[in-house]
């Protein structure tokens, strides 16, 4: 996750607070601990299709990644969104497996398991910034458009958190819930944020000289004319100096410098073959 700032957001020191002084913050914990997990799921399938995360906010039940979607396939847009809770449900399963080889071990880790299942389940919740709020907002801008399908994730992100506080304060009859106060307020930031802090960007790379006086190593590889630029992107090093040799069937075509490749990267179409590009001049 290198390159990644790591912010945390008011609520999110409010919410350790509060579980620090009913004594719970070693839950706490292992709820930050699986946030940053399924953070780690978003930046790593992020990266393996050529983009990367910025800037990770984490919050109490979870982190804000609103990021701009723009010349991102939905397919790719749905790797990314469900790749966190993913994250989340395979640990959670592992340890419940675990359970069935050393049931002792069920009283040090049932509470990671519900943290685990827990934030999985409330990120396939179709409110955006939420995950599933993310692949739904993705999917209405196909029908919609992304301005129009902004406000109506936002509508329904309100919705949800106007429910959430109404369940909040029947609660407050009995025994308060407190975890749906600070899931409402999360609610209502992450659909009222403009989210430009946490977006995904292209990753290129230029050469620059304090990085060579340090010493970089060089990487080399071979691509087919036909591979999109995704593709050259995936194959990069993004720490070295880069060469790539361009093939036409099985006979080399040109040779790719590292300001070719940034060149091509900066100006072409992610999904277009690299042969259209083969002209840019560095």
């Amino acid at each position: 996750m290198g390159g990644i700032k790591l912010s945390v957001h008011p609520l999110f020191f409010i919410f350790g607070l509060f579980y620090a002084l009913t004594g719970r913050i070693f839950v706490f914990l292992i709820y930050t601990i699986c946030a940053v997990a399924h953070e780690i799921g978003h930046s790593l399938v992020a990266n393996s299709i050529g983009y990367k995360l910025n800037k990770i906010k984490l919050m109490p039940f979870g982190a804000v990644v609103s990021g701009n979607i723009d010349g991102l396939k939905l397919k790719d847009e749905i790797k990314i969104a469900l790749a966190g809770p993913l994250v989340n449900l395979a640990i959670g399963i592992l340890f419940i497996a675990v359970w069935w080889i050393f049931p002792e071990s069920y009283a040090f880790t049932d509470i990671a398991v519900e943290a685990c299942l827990t934030m999985a389940l409330v990120n396939f919740l179709p409110i955006f910034p939420l995950d599933g709020g993310r692949i739904t907002l993705a999917t209405l801008s196909i029908f919609y458009g992304k301005n129009k399908a902004l406000i109506i994730s936002r509508i329904i992100g309100v919705v949800f958190s106007v429910a959430l506080i109404v369940g909040f304060i029947v609660t407050c009859f009995k025994t308060p819930n407190f975890s749906l106060l600070f899931f409402s307020l999360f609610v209502v930031f992450g659909a009222l944020d403009k989210g430009k802090e946490n977006t995904y960007v292209r990753i290129y790379s230029a050469i620059n000289t304090e990085s060579l006086k340090r010493g970089m190593p060089y990487n080399k590889c071979a691509l087919h004319s036909s591979a999109s630029v995704k593709k050259l992107m995936s194959v990069l090093d993004f720490n070295a100096v880069n060469e790539v040799v361009v093939y036409k069937d099985d006979k080399p075509l040109t040779v790719l410098s590292q300001e070719k490749i940034v060149k091509i990267i900066e100006s072409g179409d992610l999904y277009a073959p690299i042969d259209r590009y083969l002209a840019v001049k560095p």
